[in-house]
């Protein structure tokens, strides 16, 4: 008797491939995230030396008004500060505000990823086992098949032998 093919095989190749597809879309999913937090990181970045750029201004008027200067010069400068380098400021925040919304929507997205992985992973352990069952199962029918040919060779031998005439 030859042994059978294992009746979940298309089953399993499905399960292997979207394992496959899962590993590979976490894989996909946390190169995103890492672009998504070099951003961020770079944002966060330009937040500070804008603000470093405004403390500067700051003390460069103080430091001016320390020495005498005119009020014009002051205005001009108070503008400035509240025109220029406030405007850049609140941009520069809202830019990272919404970085830190793609980060989390990123990280979200890995979370997801793993947990599908997850649930792959275990669909495939669960064939494996089964597989194994099966496979188990059908050595022993396989060795009761030739256990049983075996017999009837033997009787049929010791029949023929024991009414062979002669």
């Amino acid at each position: 008797m030859k042994k059978p093919k294992y009746p979940l095989e298309e089953i399993d190749q499905i399960k292997k491939k979207r394992f496959e597809e899962a590993e590979k879309s976490l894989k996909e999913k946390k190169e995103f995230l890492l672009k998504e937090q070099a951003k961020l990181n770079q944002y966060m970045k330009d937040l500070e030396l804008i603000k470093q750029h405004k403390l500067d201004k700051i003390r460069q008027m103080m430091d001016e008004m320390e020495k005498g200067t005119t009020s014009d010069q002051i205005i001009v400068k108070e503008r400035y500060l509240k025109v220029v380098v406030e405007e850049k400021l609140k941009k520069e925040h809202l830019k990272v505000l919404e970085q830190q919304k793609e980060v989390k929507s990123a990280q979200d997205d890995v979370d997801k990823a793993r947990i599908l992985l997850d649930q792959r992973r275990q669909d495939v352990e669960k064939l494996r086992l089964h597989r194994e069952d099966w496979e188990l199962e059908v050595r022993k029918e396989l060795e009761a098949y030739d256990v049983k040919e075996t017999d009837e060779i033997g009787t049929t031998i010791h029949t023929a032998r024991k009414y062979k005439p002669g």
